[in-house]
């Protein structure tokens, strides 16, 4: 989570004036986490937004007050049940901010820090952790702190290769896009394999022999396998296994992964080298339609992360 500078740029270069509303703080329950954020823009009929803080009820009174905002930045607190009739029972403390092109040179830094709602003093506390994160490199999570609002600029903490723009790479993309933890390069043979129309969120290449762009994956990366080719798939695990990875993952059934297992090991792979890649990817239970593996597939990225926080979150327990 952290501020989307890219994608506020976009959203004031297509509509001139831009309200971004984030939430800053939180007492109780809330229907999203602090950091969650929306952009808000005058339309002839009204207003349109992007993003959601989530509640329905808070989200429109937010969306509605932004749309007429005539303050540079506004802080604002609502009680979710007694204000807005929802029954999260807690509190959530909004900030708004207009934005005009000539406002963002000031937010290309890595840590975005500013006052919130009415200008003062940089304080001491937000100092020390600017400080701290220049030094240590470590990006603050979004928070409120005496009077400032602290967010780190966001940046895709994943690379995701995705091989092969067929049926289940187009639903892989259309699921996979608006998540905003995921930096995809999108690999296929030729161009017309790929729709007319790409977000500008991924990465688009193609080539007449994609293993051979493996070399240039981060090790870091993750890889889902699955062009219209069984030859193309397994040129693409020979050259991961030589290679290295976050994650590697294979279309297939049972019997295409015992072929694979027998051919990857005829080329030199060891057992445990080939166990890194995981065949089938995302749950069979839920069917062999495109939209389905993709549903599956991104629930298990999904729980790769929430394995990653909760081992970083002990770790720093540990060194605490």
């Amino acid at each position: 989570m952290g501020l989307d500078l890219d994608g506020l740029k976009a959203a004031v270069t297509a509509h001139g004036r831009v309200t971004r509303v984030v939430i800053a703080a939180i007492r109780g329950s809330s229907p999203r986490e602090v950091g969650a954020a929306m952009l808000i823009w005058r339309t002839e009929d009204g207003f349109a937004q992007s993003g959601t803080i989530g509640g329905g009820a808070l989200e429109y009174e937010a969306a509605q007050t932004a749309a007429v905002q005539d303050r540079a930045s506004v802080l604002s607190t609502h009680a979710l049940g007694p204000d807005l009739g929802q029954c999260c029972g807690g509190s959530v403390t909004l900030l708004s901010e207009v934005y005009e092109a000539n406002d963002l040179e000031r937010l290309d830094t890595e840590v975005i820090a500013r006052p919130a709602g009415q200008d003062s003093p940089m304080p001491l506390t937000v100092r020390r952790l600017l400080t701290r994160q220049r030094n240590q490199g470590q990006r603050p999570a979004p928070q409120l702190i005496d009077g400032w609002m602290i967010e780190a600029r966001h940046r895709p903490e994943h690379p995701l290769w995705i091989w092969g723009a067929g049926h289940i790479g187009r639903a892989l993309v259309d699921v996979l896009a608006p998540l905003p933890d995921h930096d995809i390069t999108w690999v296929d043979t030729a161009r017309n394999r790929f729709p007319e129309h790409i977000s500008d969120t991924i990465t688009p290449v193609w080539a007449e022999n994609p293993s051979l762009l493996v070399a240039h994956a981060p090790s870091t990366a993750r890889h889902l396998v699955l062009t219209y080719s069984h030859e193309l798939d397994l040129a693409l695990c020979h050259a991961l296994l030589k290679h290295d990875f976050a994650f590697a993952g294979l279309i297939g059934s049972a019997t295409k992964w015992a072929r694979f297992r027998s051919r990857l090991a005829a080329l030199g792979h060891a057992p445990a080298r080939i166990d890194r890649i995981t065949c089938p990817i995302g749950d069979p239970a839920l069917g062999k339609h495109p939209q389905a593996i993709a549903v599956g597939v991104t629930a298990q990225l999904l729980a790769l992360d929430a394995r990653g926080s909760a081992e970083q979150e002990l770790r720093k327990d540990r060194h605490a």
